[in-house]
């Protein structure tokens, strides 16, 4: 058993599973109370710049979910094991969970700053085009006529899909955007208050966190539904047989009269 078969069976442990979640909610109210009570206000912004404590760890965790359908989606196609579609849309559908609410919580924080509730940024433009793509892929498994064919689509989407991570992140650069340049993942030292990027940082360990969980939830049940389906298709179908004649009344007293 290699590493990633040891860990996929670790994960799937409920006690793993019930530490994970505690976990999840702990680090989650910590990020809660440190963003809203701990740091201070931005200084342009106000406290309206308090969702950046999770509208950027939900934007990071919606690449890694996307990053992880294309890894898996890889060594599917590579290996033919189905253990690999499996973890490729059980991450899909938390990423496009998470994905979603970037963009719901980049439409709160952008009203406020911006005067709107969207607009067609660079930046909101591609990642609602990411979101698309992997409810496309979603949606894909749905019409597929057989489980290897919709392992295979799917996979080819999930490796397609991801080039559009780097340009989400590079569009603030390549092309004129109100969203501000990366203040964390660039050159240099990031440029953050340390208070503000410790909590910014408890943030993403939070969502990664319940990234896990989910995660670890999500393959437990597709194993169980994987092995209902096996057990339905081995079971024989009963032999349907013909129905008994009944047996002709018996005339005791004779014919005669």
């Amino acid at each position: 058993m290699n590493t990633v078969d040891r860990v996929l069976t670790a994960a799937g442990t409920r006690t793993a599973q019930r530490l994970l979640g505690w976990a999840s909610v702990g680090t989650l109210a910590a990020t809660a109370v440190a963003g809203l009570l701990l740091v201070p206000p931005d200084a342009e912004q106000g406290d309206v710049q308090r969702l950046m404590y999770v509208h950027v760890p939900a934007a990071w965790l919606a690449f890694l979910s996307f990053g992880v359908v294309a890894a898996a989606s890889a060594a599917y196609l590579r290996t033919g094991r189905i253990r690999w579609d499996r973890v490729a849309v059980s991450s899909a559908e938390i990423g496009v969970l998470f994905c979603a609410l970037t963009i719901a919580l980049g439409s709160l924080w952008g009203r406020p700053v911006w005067g709107a509730w969207w607009t067609w940024d660079p930046r909101l433009t591609t990642t609602t085009v990411l979101l698309l793509v992997y409810v496309g892929y979603l949606t894909l498994r749905r019409v597929a006529d057989s489980p290897a064919r919709r392992a295979q689509w799917s996979a080819v989407v999930g490796l397609v899909g991801v080039v559009d991570i780097p340009i989400v992140h590079m569009s603030v650069v390549w092309w004129r955007s109100l969203h501000q340049e990366a203040t964390v993942i660039r050159p240099g030292t990031p440029t953050m208050d340390g208070s503000m990027l410790a909590t910014l940082l408890l943030g993403v360990l939070a969502f990664t966190l319940a990234y896990s969980y989910l995660m670890a939830v999500r393959l437990r049940i597709g194993r169980l539904e994987d092995s209902a389906a096996s057990a339905v298709m081995t079971t024989p179908t009963p032999r349907a047989t013909a129905p008994r004649r009944p047996a002709a009344a018996v005339d005791g007293g004779g014919r005669g009269a």
